[in-house]
């Protein structure tokens, strides 16, 4: 096990306020569940092999490994999401061993894993390092590392700048989640731990009425936009307000025929 995962953590609030932020995260599984199979596809997920899944949300992507036959670990910092995950894997009649855990202090030893994959979950740890470390330490050498993360030029990546903008500044050190989306960021951040470095776009579409009904649909599951609009729900009317024209804005960009289309990014590598 890590020794990071015995050091004091700093960021135990900030960590609290995600982990009931993303609890409510359920109904978005229906718009990440395509994207999931494609992470797997991309990550070249074998039968046999042992998979790590950070960050599994309801599961989607553990799940979807797991039915190819994979030996899935499904992680999340938040305990409600992996109720759901459970489920949803007894629905599919897959085993999954679910754990909560946390992706800066993996509960795992060294080199356990076979692949580790995660679809829009470690990009959210405050402190990119230590995620990085601790999922190419649970990795074999040889192992892939896999994960999708919203680039910062597309509406997610956007629409979460947008939310940073109006809501309290993280603690001091907390890491921007979009840089992640960024190839040049991500290649500095694996370094010289990978070998075969590959990036893939794809796109993800959302079926909905209007950007309205988008910014309606994130206020109730998308943690920080929660958070935001309960704070600003009770002390500041019009700065919610301004918040939501901005949003509804944003959105319409990317609005066409009842649909939200957005970019986002895969990377792979495999552990040196």
């Amino acid at each position: 096990m890590s020794s990071l995962s015995s050091a004091p953590d700093p960021f135990i609030a900030f960590k609290a306020v995600q982990r009931e932020g993303w609890s409510h995260f359920g109904p978005l599984a229906i718009f990440t569940t395509p994207a999931a199979a494609r992470l797997v596809r991309f990550a070249r997920i074998t039968a046999g092999q042992r998979v790590l899944d950070v960050g599994s949300g309801t599961g989607v992507a553990a799940i979807t490994a797991a039915r190819l036959g994979a030996q899935v670990v499904g992680t999340d910092l938040t305990p409600e999401l992996l109720e759901q995950a459970a489920e949803n894997s007894r629905i599919s009649h897959v085993d999954v061993e679910w754990r909560t855990a946390d992706v800066e202090a993996l509960p795992f030893g060294d080199a356990q894993f076979d692949v580790v994959i995660s679809q829009f979950g470690h990009m959210f740890a405050p402190r990119p390092d230590v995620a990085t470390a601790e999922m190419l330490r649970v990795l074999k050498p040889g192992g892939t590392i896999a994960f999708s993360t919203w680039p910062p030029d597309h509406f997610t990546g956007r629409m979460f700048a947008l939310t940073a903008r109006y809501a309290p500044p993280p603690p001091a050190g907390a890491a921007s989640p979009v840089a992640w989306g960024e190839p040049s960021v991500v290649r500095e951040r694996l370094g010289e731990a990978v070998r075969q470095l590959s990036f893939e776009r794809d796109m993800m579409s959302i079926n909905t009425l209007s950007p309205q009904h988008v910014r309606h649909f994130t206020e109730h599951t998308a943690g920080p936009v929660r958070k935001l609009v309960e704070a600003l729900s009770g002390s500041d009317a019009a700065k919610l307000a301004a918040f939501r024209a901005e949003y509804d804005a944003l959105a319409a960009e990317y609005f066409e025929m009842n649909q939200m289309r957005q970019s986002y990014l895969m990377t792979r590598a495999v552990k040196a």
